[in-house]
This record gives C-alpha cells, structure tokens and sequence, in this order.
C-alpha cells in the first residue's frame, strides 16, 4: 500500500498532544537528536549546550562547556556521543558530560549518524561551504568509531553549476542497525535508501519542486545569488519506519514531517507543521506528536552566558595586555593568522569596525597565532591596524578550542560571551555583528 487515507493516517500517526511517558525525541528545532541510554541528546546551538530529555520530555542532563560553541547536530557513537559544531567540525563527549576527543571531519563541514557500529558521514546541511570537488567523490564516507575513513557511499551529484558542488550534496543523514543508509539533500527532492554494501536499495521523490532540482545563478545586481528550494532537514529512524524533517515551501520558513516505509521507500503520510511545532517525537506506540521546543527547553536550567578564559599576552612591543583589564567595556576578540587567506580578507572589516565605535565602548584586540614573530610583522606592516595586535606564538587554538581561522568572541562588559564568529562571512556578516556590539554597548 503506498498512500493510506489522510485522515486516518494523520489521526493514526500524528497528534498534538502533552507529553506523556514513553516518548523519545526525534528532532529538535531542525536538527536530529540522539538517544543514548534512556535520554535524548537534543542540539540547542543559542544557548552552547546539549540537552538530556527523559521518556517524558523534561530536560533531565546538559552538557555545556568551553569545548561546545554552537552545536547543530547529535549522534550516538555507541556509549559516547558525537556533537557536530555548526562549522562542520565535531567532538566527542560521554553521556556524563565529560569531553573525550575531537573529531575530524572528512568533509569540508561534515554532519553524521551512527547505529551499530557504522558511522556515516554527509556533507552539513548547516554550513556548506563552496569548494570544487571531482564527479567521481563520494557521496557519503563511512568511519569506523576513531572517525577514520574505512569505505564510501554512492558518487557525488554533480549540480549544472559545478560551484554548487557541495551545496547540491549536503543533507541528512540516517542509518539503522542493520547497517542501511539513508540520504536526505538539503536542496532535491529526494531520499535514497542503500544497504551496507553500499549499493542502492531504493530512491523517491515527492514531486514537489522539480523546477528547482539543482541550485542555480541568478542575477542580483551586479553580482549572482544562489537560487535553491530547501527541502530536507534532518532524518530518524524508528518503529521500522523513516521521519524527514523538511520543508513545505521552497524557502524553508514551513516545516514538514514526511513517513517513509523504510522497505520499499514508500510515503506513507506527510504533515505540514505549524510554527510552534518545532519539537517532533515518537511515542512507543509509534505515535508521533509534536511541542513547541521553547516549551521543552524551559525546564532545563539556565546557564548564562559563559566566560571566555583569560589571556596575558604580549603586544607587538612586549607589555601585557590582561583580558580582566578590559572589563567594563564590550570586547571583541579576533583569533588569525599571516598564512590564513579569509583573515587577510576579513581584517580591513575589523578595521572599518573598530573606528565605528569610541574606545569606552568597544575595544578590539587581535591575537595572532603566528608561529614565526617574522610573518606576523610581516602582516602587520602591510595591514597597519589602528586596534592592537597580541603574540598567540601558535599556542592559542590549544587554549581555545577553534577549529579554524578566522575566529571571533564577542564578549559584554562583564566579559561573558555574547557571540563566537567562525570564519569571515563578509559585509552581512559584519553588518549583523556590527548591530550585536551596538546593541551590548547599550547596557550599563
């Protein structure tokens, strides 16, 4: 049977309803969650955490720290779980809170699922970045449990835009014990099923944007936007059968739930979702019901914005410069390097932007992380920053955590965390980080 009636279907499968025991998370705003033990391990990304929902949905465990900044995605990687970080990077961290390890991705910007122990890899539907890669690259890669690449997953799709190469194949992710994967793109309409030998079992479309099946150029004055229909979130798993969360609409503003029968890929029901209903689980019963995430998240307890560790670092003429002695203003602190090609492209912004604000306000220190004091004057010179510059001597990323260059903190006058910025984003990035600083300057 590939369609059931509508109405009994959505009676039958999906509600609205208060939550009750025996429930497991399936997603969370638009990201998968994890189950591991007898939680479910949610991604809150505005609040650097991870949260532990029992079988009712109260927050029972979080999981925040340094080591988290802005996590988008959770998987479970047998006893331990596998936070992916909206850069596409990724750390391990057991259920009890402690960091293990870091993660390396094999993509660009990775994003993953785990059952039984088979780890795959997809491109981050979070953060695509746009980089060449050959038509004969894997589609998905399979790690073993250290995130090593121990075998591949179908071919790329090659986009009629080749520069939209990584955009065209990043999406959800999803495997089952039995050592199945399914593939959701973010921007097709489509989901393919293959099996753990890496063959294709099945493949559908719901026929809903085949005019934008690949993204493409469009003019936007003098210069071209990408144009794409977002269609595929995130993807789990349960009660034999596979939940997407998608889109309703092209520009991804309304949500959708779709029911696939994982045997045949048939679909069995979708379901557009309201606005407040950003928290999808299933019952035991195999019930899906829906809830307003910020319903949820309030019974975990607050954190606050948390502390950047301190630094006393030397300038470029040998005084110290402490962090504690720049409390009372609002602070940003930019990590970069001579050798690193977005940080040459984002320092004349960093310039534009401190002479934007008076000293009282904003202060901005840039801490190089160049190992050879000779490359970092060498910058310098050519540069001539107007805010000063302090010697990380190539020890800052140990200290910090990043996993890339250019990296940002933006820190309020008591020196919490206000914002982290990963990599440059360009004039709309600093515009919205402008609006951020005038706004933390505004309080007392």
């Amino acid at each position: 049977m590939r369609r059931l009636g509508a109405a009994a279907l959505l009676a039958g499968l999906i509600a609205c309803r208060p939550a009750a025991p025996g429930l497991t998370l399936l997603f969370f705003n638009r990201s998968p969650v994890a189950r591991l033990g007898a939680l479910s391990w949610a991604a809150d990304p505005d609040s650097s955490r991870i949260l532990g929902f029992d079988d009712a949905l109260r927050v029972a465990q979080v999981i925040a720290g340094p080591r988290l900044a802005t996590p988008v995605s959770v998987a479970s990687l047998g006893h331990e779980l596998l936070i992916t970080e909206r850069t596409g990077q990724a750390v391990v961290f057991d259920s009890a809170g402690a960091f293990v390890r870091e993660w390396d991705s094999p993509f660009p910007a990775s994003v993953y699922a785990a059952s039984s122990g088979t780890t795959v890899a997809a491109r981050s539907p979070y953060y695509v970045p746009f980089e060449a890669e050959p038509d004969t690259a894997p589609l998905l890669t399979l790690l073993d449990s250290l995130g090593r690449v121990v075998g591949r997953v179908g071919t790329v799709h090659m986009p009629r835009v080749p520069f939209f190469v990584e955009l065209a194949n990043a999406g959800a992710v999803a495997t089952d014990t039995n050592g199945s994967v399914y593939f959701a793109p973010y921007v097709r309409d489509e989901l393919s099923k293959y099996d753990q030998s890496g063959a294709l079992r099945w493949r559908m479309s719901r026929d809903r944007y085949a005019t934008e099946s690949d993204p493409a150029l469009v003019p936007s004055g003098r210069t071209a936007a990408a144009r794409y229909a977002i269609v595929n979130y995130a993807m789990a798993l349960g009660h034999g059968r596979l939940y997407v969360l998608g889109a309703s609409d092209s520009s991804g503003t309304a949500g959708r739930v779709d029911v696939v029968d994982t045997a045949s890929g048939a679909l069995l029901e979708s379901r557009p979702l309201g606005p407040e209903e950003t928290a999808v689980a299933l019952r035991s019963d195999g019930v899906v019901v829906t809830f307003d995430a910020d319903s949820l998240r309030v019974g975990a307890a607050p954190t606050g914005p948390s502390a950047m560790p301190s630094f006393a670092l030397p300038d470029t003429a040998g005084d110290t410069v402490r962090l504690a002695s720049l409390r009372g203003r609002v602070v940003l602190v930019n990590f970069w390097a001579s050798w690193c090609d977005p940080c040459r492209a984002e320092f004349p912004n960093m310039a534009a932007l401190y002479r934007d604000f008076p000293r009282e306000e904003l202060e901005l220190v840039a801490i190089s992380d160049d190992v050879a004091r000779a490359d970092m004057l060498r910058f310098i010179r050519e540069f001539r920053p107007p805010f000063p510059v302090l010697v990380g001597a190539g020890q800052m990323k140990a200290r910090y955590h990043y996993r890339g260059l250019p990296y940002s903190v933006l820190l309020d006058r008591q020196g919490r965390v206000i914002e982290r910025i990963f990599g440059f984003g360009g004039a709309e990035e600093f515009a919205a980080l402008r609006a951020a600083i005038a706004k933390a300057v505004r309080v007392p």
